[in-house]
């Protein structure tokens, strides 16, 4: 504990490059999932991924400058959006969890292409498709969205914890 107590005061830069490489290491997970397993994303992943993405570019952007002022803002920027990550992850999961009667959050693409003009598909198909409900993989009892949640969590609480060991030693 010590070591990472002494890590957020003295070495803020090596912490947000770690912020952002962990970040990195998530999105090639979910690419993985995605491109060699074949689970499909659904909207609220895709969500996430670009939270996942932004913690990731405020982290290295932080990291990248020497001024104390641009490490805590990108700290405090980082932990904002792993928060909003966090409460979709949790959205989803509680949706895993308690799944409504008749209601689905992705459409399929056939669908799509029978409804919508083709100007209005191409954004939903990058949009990610799939049920937000469904479980399609798990890991020691937890969802994807579970550990998602979880990761979030650790994401904010450092970049949190950085930003004011940071600001509280100015």
């Amino acid at each position: 504990m010590n070591s990472l107590i002494g890590c957020l005061d003295n070495a803020p830069r090596r912490c947000l490059l770690a912020i952002g490489g962990l970040c990195i290491a998530l999105l090639a997970l979910g690419l993985y999932l995605q491109h060699v397993l074949g689970l499909e994303p659904c909207p609220m992943c895709i969500v996430q991924r670009y939270a996942l993405f932004f913690v990731a570019l405020c982290a290295f952007s932080a990291s990248a400058s020497s001024r104390k002022n641009l490490q805590i803002m990108g700290a405090v920027a980082s932990s904002l959006s792993a928060s909003l990550g966090a409460l979709v992850a949790a959205r989803q999961s509680w949706l895993q969890w308690y799944p409504p009667q008749a209601q689905s959050c992705g459409r399929d693409l056939y669908s799509m292409v029978d409804a919508f003009p083709l100007w209005r598909i191409v954004p939903m198909v990058f949009q990610g498709s799939g049920d937000c409900t469904k479980v399609d993989w798990t890991l020691w009892g937890g969802s994807i969205a579970n550990w998602s949640f979880m990761w979030f969590c650790v994401i904010g609480v450092l970049a949190s914890a950085l930003a004011w060991r940071q600001f509280s030693r100015r």
